[in-house]
């Protein structure tokens, strides 16, 4: 077995010292580059408007910003539409996971419920007529039974009859 030498607790506070150290400068580095890259969009896409001029000027001036107000618009409502879309493709894809994996169903109590409860539980108080399963059952007797086992009849007559039939055809 090799042996592990533990870190002692200055070196490890140094060692944690010095990634957090590290981790900030990325994140200042990462904020500066956030605000470089916004405000150059932002001098692109709405440039200083020159506000010298007479009326007319300055109306048409108004005109272009309100176009380009729109086209902000309309920009923003299009990525807010595939961000609605890619949500719903992500909650379609969790739901396909979850049916894959296999929902665990509880273990379900049997209950004992005639006809009549469970046609209360579920019509409420619509539920007038009453079912009684055996009333409407044939009353069936055994001997109906034996009667028809015997005008089937044995077997052995049938063939002795055809055998009589048989030579009944050979003689002639």
């Amino acid at each position: 077995m090799s042996e592990v030498k533990k870190m002692s607790s200055s070196r490890r506070h140094h060692l944690k010292s010095l990634i957090l150290q590290i981790a900030a400068k990325w994140l200042e580095q990462e904020a500066s580059n956030i605000a470089s890259t916004k405000a150059a969009h932002i001098s692109e896409s709405c440039p200083a408007p020159d506000l010298r001029g007479d009326q007319a000027s300055l109306v048409e001036i108004c005109k272009k910003m309100a176009h380009m107000i729109d086209n902000i618009d309309e920009e923003r409502y299009d990525f807010e539409a595939k961000v609605i879309k890619t949500d719903k493709e992500i909650q379609d894809l969790k739901m396909k996971v979850i049916e894959l994996a296999g929902v665990k169903k509880p273990a379900l109590k049997k209950v004992r419920m005639s006809a009549d409860a469970m046609l209360q539980a579920l019509l409420g108080g619509r539920h007038k007529v009453t079912l009684d399963l055996r009333s409407n059952l044939k009353q069936v007797k055994k001997e109906v039974k034996e009667e028809a086992v015997e005008a089937v009849g044995d077997w052995r007559k049938n063939v002795e009859d055809k055998a009589d039939r048989k030579k009944m055809f050979e003689a002639s």
